[in-house]
């Protein structure tokens, strides 16, 4: 298992990061009782077009199980756009492999932002572990609240 940068160009992984993407997002939105979330209205174009940089972890047999996007939105800032795990390959520690290959690769920026569904407890306790504070509370649909999150660096 290898975590390396993900060329969007390259259509079978783009199809690869795609059904990841569905399948793991189909899952928050189900913990989180909202659908419209917006990874899940990606469609291949969309997503290749994003702009955003992906950094994905591979199986020892080629499959994407797990990935991670970033973008600079902001100057000295990056933000942890979409994080995802196959749910096959839940608790295999996986996203904290994403996260700490994409602190490292950035390291050189003060500040890091991420966002999810207040109610997506695992995603919520992966950030906070990563030393990420909550610093906005965002009601995004009835009942639907999405937390944001910063850490910045001493």
């Amino acid at each position: 298992m290898n975590i390396q940068p993900l060329s969007l160009s390259d259509l079978e992984m783009l199809g690869q990061l795609w059904r990841l993407q569905h399948v793991a997002y189909r899952l928050e939105a189900g913990i989180i009782g909202f659908q419209e979330i917006p990874p899940l209205m990606d469609t291949m174009e969309t997503l290749r077009d994003c702009g955003e940089s992906f950094y994905g972890c591979i199986h020892d047999d080629g499959e994407l199980i797990g990935a991670v996007a970033v973008a600079e939105e902001e100057e000295n800032t990056l933000t942890i756009t979409r994080m995802m795990v196959h749910p096959d390959h839940f608790r295999k520690g996986i996203a904290a492999s994403l996260m700490t290959y994409v602190l490292e690769q950035h390291a050189d920026l003060p500040r890091y932002i991420v966002s999810t569904g207040t109610l997506n407890q695992p995603a919520v306790n992966l950030y906070t572990k990563f030393g990420f504070n909550p610093v906005e509370v965002t009601q995004i649909a009835p009942g639907v609240e999405l937390t944001t999150f910063h850490k910045n660096k001493l």
